[in-house]
């Protein structure tokens, strides 16, 4: 499931923006068809912009009946009557998505038998002091075992002392969930850390779910404003 919401906040419109002579949307669905790991890829949308511009190229894609504040929320309305187990969340600003990382999602539930796990979702080492400082990357901290502490868009952990060698890492947002969490995410209401942080995934943690970070070398570009653009066309090309 790919949620896709014409009215980005930071940068309107830019599912729809050029990048190598197709949407940045369409290459973000046409990556994750290409993967052929999954049983079927939607774009799911409140712009009639999107749907068509998917639809009119030979995709698939699901108009949302709600108005939803998350793209967690968009997937959890499509998927409730769908007969299925996991589902992944690949973000529509993500047009270099990868197999490999989502081979690693996947793979998190064919080791859990014991179902112990509800989410899954990927982090990249940054050492890039503006990238750590910057408000648009959302860092994560994790436990030894790679289960999610907190997510933040201030560096985590603040280092306070230069002296510790500490990693940071950079959460990219693609999810793979088990269908109860995503339903269960649907109806919890927002708490104040989430509210406060402007980051779906932290009600996850308020509410006790666990979630698995696995860690991906595969950086590539978020779309989230003009210059993240820029960038992502000198990368294409």
């Amino acid at each position: 499931m790919i949620p896709a919401r014409y009215a980005a906040s930071r940068f309107p419109g830019k599912l729809m923006q050029d990048l190598g002579g197709k949407t940045v949307i369409r290459r973000t669905y046409e990556a994750t068809v290409a993967t052929n790991l999954f049983d079927d890829v939607f774009v799911v949308t409140d712009s009639a912009i999107i749907y068509d511009e998917i639809v009119n190229n030979g995709g698939k894609a699901i108009m949302s009946v709600k108005e939803h504040d998350c793209g967690s929320d968009r997937i959890a309305e499509a998927v409730e009557n769908m007969d299925v187990d996991i589902v992944i969340n690949v973000q529509g600003d993500e047009p270099f998505t990868d197999r490999t990382s989502l081979e690693k999602l996947i793979s998190v539930f064919k080791e859990d038998p014991g179902k112990q796990i509800d989410l899954a979702s990927l982090m990249v080492h940054i050492t890039d002091l503006d990238e750590i400082n910057n408000p648009n990357t959302v860092k994560v901290i994790v436990d030894q075992s790679n289960f999610a502490l907190y997510f933040s868009r201030n560096p985590i952990p603040y280092p306070r002392d230069l002296n510790v060698d500490v990693k940071y890492y950079k959460h990219k947002g693609v999810y793979a969930f088990r269908k109860e969490a995503i339903l269960d995410f649907y109806k919890l209401p927002m708490l104040p850390l989430e509210a406060s942080e402007k980051i779906e995934c932290i009600r996850y943690l308020e509410y006790g779910k666990r979630i698995k970070m696995v860690e991906t070398d595969v950086q590539g570009v978020e779309i989230d404003t003009p210059e993240d653009l820029e960038r992502a066309k000198k990368l294409w090309e």
